[in-house]
């Protein structure tokens, strides 16, 4: 299918809504739409964030956080939780960089830990639970990230996983790619499983949100 299952008018209803974000903020959503870099957005942005807030999160991983936009949305609400860590996940070195600027603009830098690597494994081989764990990595590897986020997230913890409308690929049984049958996957494993408390809410490309039990 390939389309986005938001139509442009709801999806700048819902971004309007959204309170009034730092320049800083706003300059990263105007590169990505100059771009095309895929950023969760405004409406996203701000559901993380409320996530992060409503269950006091002080630790939150991020897996795959591109220049840091959805970076700052977490560590915005952690800085109001009165403190903590969030941990930027990229493969390159070029992106961290970026991340590392903005983050620094927003004066949320001492909040950041950054890694540049693989998502999954750089979970794997950090220490402790978290209490928000965001993944964005590669759709393919979506199912074979959930044993490890399993493990390194603490009980009543939240993973929001994001795309998982997929731009529509999930309800068209003619798309067989790798990416789809990923997010497809992911979906069955936590829908179904006992140990998720779950729900997918359709902002922007639709995220997954899974508390554990």
């Amino acid at each position: 299918m390939g389309t986005d299952m938001i139509s442009p008018e709801w999806e700048a209803y819902l971004n309007g809504l959204v309170p009034t974000r730092p320049a800083e903020l706003q300059a990263m959503e105007a590169h990505a739409r100059a771009t095309r870099f895929p950023i969760i957005g405004p409406a996203s942005g701000q559901f993380c964030y409320f996530i992060t807030r409503l269950i006091g999160a002080t630790s939150v991983f991020e897996m795959g956080s591109g220049y840091g936009y959805s970076t700052a949305w977490f560590a915005r609400a952690v800085k109001e939780n009165g403190g903590g860590v969030v941990h930027h996940v990229v493969w390159d070195d070029e992106l961290s960089k970026q991340a590392r600027g903005h983050l620094t603009a927003l004066g949320l830098i001492d909040l950041v830990e950054f890694h540049v690597g693989e998502a999954i494994e750089t979970l794997r081989n950090t220490p402790g639970t978290f209490d928000v764990i965001f993944n964005d990595i590669d759709k393919q590897d979506y199912p074979l990230s959930l044993p490890v986020i399993r493990d390194h997230l603490r009980s009543g913890g939240v993973m929001i996983t994001d795309n998982m409308l997929w731009h529509g690929g999930v309800i068209d049984p003619q798309d067989q790619r790798d990416t789809t049958k990923g997010v497809q996957e992911l979906t069955r494993l936590v829908m179904t499983d006992p140990a998720w408390t779950s729900t997918l809410v359709p902002v922007r490309d639709g995220l997954l949100v899974a508390q554990k039990r």
